[in-house]
């Protein structure tokens, strides 16, 4: 091992750690894993295949002196515990979303890692998506004009509830909490802070234990709304992505392909060209002189591989924390405003202040 290769920790060996951020580390220069807690080392070891110490402990672990840096892919209710035992540990942290299951111990975080001159980053993956890139290629040119309203979607078709932790409200499990944070830190990359929020979580699967089924409209000053849902009923998805604009719309169908890719085992690997490819093309409608012209654009690649050859250069001090506590803690903001939204059965208008994101 080089000398000034980060060592890493992973805690927790399901979907996150196993199928995002252990293929992702190990396809980063200058990232290494040393160890990660979970109580399958037999599975670890065959999906690794490298020399890597397993502990059972998950505390153990994000106090180990074995890493330097604590990757924290394990149930929503443990992230605060872990996150605040590795800080106090001298370990930089990341958290997979959602941040925390409250504003209050994400913002705890944030000045624990801060007094100790720690990174503390949260993996909000989805900005690298194909369709976000493609959209912010889109929004930086004034393609569509001002944009009045956007839709903004992640579907999936699980019929059946599954009996875990994450279809549990009771482990902070539900849809809101799972696929609310993806939604919510792309309108606010995208827009920035809203006004209000006004959420509707409904649990339509017979024996569900979670919502399953949300939506939340943001209401912005210069009157854009932006409509975010996601659903387990879904066996035809509605369009990832949808921008109405002055002088026109744009529209991508279906989900980026990296997640489907990294399940396959592949890495991205050192020609990022080749990575992250979404043959779907978006369909880009225009009006010029009164006539519509709709016509297919080609999507940008995704690039997952950027959250952590960034964050490997932000613990370097040779760049920014590509997703700080701030943008995370505006996103866990917007998600206790909208279970509130839910719960009141109104529009929640949102505290200004938390629009430095």
């Amino acid at each position: 091992m080089e000398q000034n290769t980060i060592r890493v920790g992973i805690i927790g060996f399901g979907l996150a750690g196993q199928t995002f951020h252990a293929p992702l580390v190990r396809a980063t220069p200058g990232l290494a894993i040393t160890a990660v807690a979970s109580s399958n080392p037999a599975k670890v070891h065959a999906a690794l295949g490298e020399p890597v110490t397993v502990l059972d402990d998950p505390r153990a672990l994000a106090t180990s002196a074995l890493v330097d840096l604590v990757v924290i892919a394990s149930p929503n209710t443990t992230h605060f515990e872990l996150a605040a035992l590795a800080l106090g540990a001298g370990k930089h942290v990341v958290v997979d979303k959602p941040f925390t299951p409250t504003v209050a111990e994400a913002e705890q975080l944030a000045v624990m890692a801060d007094e100790r001159g720690l990174l503390l980053s949260v993996f909000h993956n989805r900005r690298w998506d194909s369709s976000t890139l493609t959209v912010e290629k889109l929004l930086a040119a004034g393609t569509l004009g001002s944009v009045r309203h956007a839709a903004i979607h992640f579907d999936r078709f699980r019929a059946q509830p599954q009996a875990r932790w994450k279809e549990d409200a009771a482990a902070d499990g539900g849809t809101w909490m799972d696929l609310g944070p993806h939604l919510l830190h792309e309108a606010l990359h995208y827009f920035g802070w809203p006004l209000a929020i006004q959420a509707d979580l409904a649990s339509l699967r017979p024996g569900s234990r979670a919502d399953d089924c949300v939506q939340a409209r943001l209401r912005y000053a210069d009157g854009l709304r932006v409509d975010v849902a996601a659903s387990m009923l879904t066996a035809a998805p509605r369009p990832r992505v949808a921008l109405y604009g002055t002088r026109g719309s744009y529209v991508k169908q279906h989900l980026d392909t990296q997640e489907a890719t990294l399940k396959t085992g592949l890495l991205p690997g050192a020609d990022a060209a080749a990575w992250g490819i979404d043959p779907e093309q978006g369909m880009l409608s225009i009006e010029a002189n009164g006539t519509v012209t709709a016509s297919a654009i080609a999507t940008e690649n995704g690039a997952y591989q950027e959250y952590y050859r960034r964050l490997r250069d932000a613990i370097l001090g040779r760049g920014p924390n590509p997703v700080p506590p701030a943008q995370a803690i505006a996103v866990m903001r917007l998600l206790e405003a909208g279970r509130r939204s839910h719960a009141e059965r109104r529009e929640i208008e949102l505290d200004p202040i938390a629009q430095q994101i």
